[in-house]
């Protein structure tokens, strides 16, 4: 597993923003796996979702619901993702909305479903209505850390992201939490994350606000080229701290979001299932964003490049043919250099003569890893975050429903 920064970290409370967590048993007794989450009046809300054609059924009902009126509650359950079911999907999504609104005495398009799990079973409907009041029951501005858990899968631990800043003199807090380990590939997010702010900022703001802070981190990050069918993220803004977000002071909030945005993504990257390397692939000096993505994901989804990185194998070969078959036009591969945690290791078409192999061996025992590919051809520069490919990836999703 990679390491780095594993430890939960403190989680400073959004006023008007409680969460609550209890267990419904829905795979294991005991277990954290119902959560419910609070969202004050007043406030604004935006959120991105998944676009697998396959999208689960909680998805279709909370973009539907969203189109209505402004959210006041969340519910997310683990160990079943309600993805592959069909109508019945849809009808079980629905019960759950109606279990809070009734506890919660709002109306059920008030309340934003959310599942996550196994994919083709039917939702334990009458386990998860059950334990509504009990989450309920625990809201709490201080509920960051039990939400993080009862969030989880295959994830090995809790992941949450939290700052205090200063905007225009004033003080603001950004908060947030996110589940994901394994079916990570951008096309949106790929997990579930929560982020609550008591700044205040209108719907339009905030909604350009989540979607250029997950362009940078959420829509960077790949552990094994699967988009999963039940992704989203949510970004919600109190207001309680006064403190207005306007065109003036936009780019300050959204350079702390996006901080906080990235240190969530990061943190599904070293969590990744079976993840040995936490690996940088940056793509310097390309014509346009579109290149220096497809470079980038080529090298990141490679599993011969992945495999070698578990073996800590300077098999720089790998590198270099996953980006000659990056689907990039006229790419010239005279001019690439590729480094390798800052040693050159190919240049102007072959192997750099300054490379040697120990050179190499000694990059590649790194847990952190940066590839950095120079294609010389422009000056856009992009990057992202992935894992390498063990064989504990391979046993966790062979034995992912037994």
């Amino acid at each position: 597993m990679a390491t780095g920064k594993n430890t939960f970290p403190t989680m400073h409370p959004v006023a008007g923003f409680q969460l609550g967590t209890t267990s419904a048993g829905i795979k294991v007794a005991g277990r954290k796996d119902v959560v419910v989450m609070k969202i004050a009046q007043g406030s604004t809300v935006a959120g991105v979702f998944t676009q697998n054609r396959f999208c689960a059924a909680p998805v279709h009902i909370a973009k539907q619901h969203m189109q209505l009126t402004t959210p006041s509650y969340f519910l997310i359950n683990t160990g079943n993702a309600n993805a592959g079911t069909g109508e019945q999907g849809m009808v079980d999504s629905l019960s759950c909305c109606q279990a809070v609104a009734d506890a919660a005495k709002v109306v059920p398009h008030e309340v934003l479903p959310y599942s996550t799990g196994v994919i083709g079973e039917p939702l334990p409907v009458d386990l998860i209505c059950h334990a509504v009041p009990a989450a309920l029951d625990q809201l709490s501005e201080h509920g960051w850390a039990d939400a993080a858990e009862g969030i989880l899968t295959t994830d090995t631990r809790p992941k949450g992201a939290s700052i205090q800043c200063d905007i225009n003199g004033s003080p603001v807090t950004i908060t947030g939490i996110c589940k994901g380990s394994g079916m990570i590939k951008p096309n949106m997010a790929t997990m579930l994350g929560y982020v609550a702010t008591d700044a205040a900022i209108d719907e339009e703001l905030l909604h350009a606000a989540l979607r250029k802070a997950n362009g940078k981190s959420f829509n960077r990050i790949t552990v094994d080229g699967d988009t999963s069918t039940n992704d989203a993220v949510m970004l919600v803004a109190t207001g309680s701290s006064g403190v207005q977000i306007d065109e003036a002071n936009f780019a300050l909030f959204l350079e702390q979001l996006t901080a906080v945005f990235t240190e969530l993504a990061q943190s599904i990257i070293r969590d990744g299932e079976g993840a040995n390397k936490f690996v940088t692939v940056t793509v310097d000096s390309a014509e346009n964003i579109q290149e220096a993505l497809a470079v980038a994901y080529a090298v990141a989804e490679s599993p011969l490049v992945k495999t070698a990185l578990t073996a800590s194998d300077p098999n720089w070969g790998r590198i270099l043919a996953a980006v000659g078959r990056a689907d990039v036009s006229d790419l010239d591969v005279s001019k690439i250099q590729i480094s390798l945690n800052s040693v050159l290791i190919a240049e102007k078409g072959g192997r750099a003569s300054s490379y040697t192999e120990a050179q190499g061996q000694q990059a590649m025992q790194a847990e952190d890893i940066e590839i950095l590919i120079q294609l010389n051809r422009g000056q856009v520069s992009e990057t992202l975050w992935t894992t390498d490919l063990s064989y504990e990836y391979v046993r966790i999703n062979a034995e992912y429903r037994t």
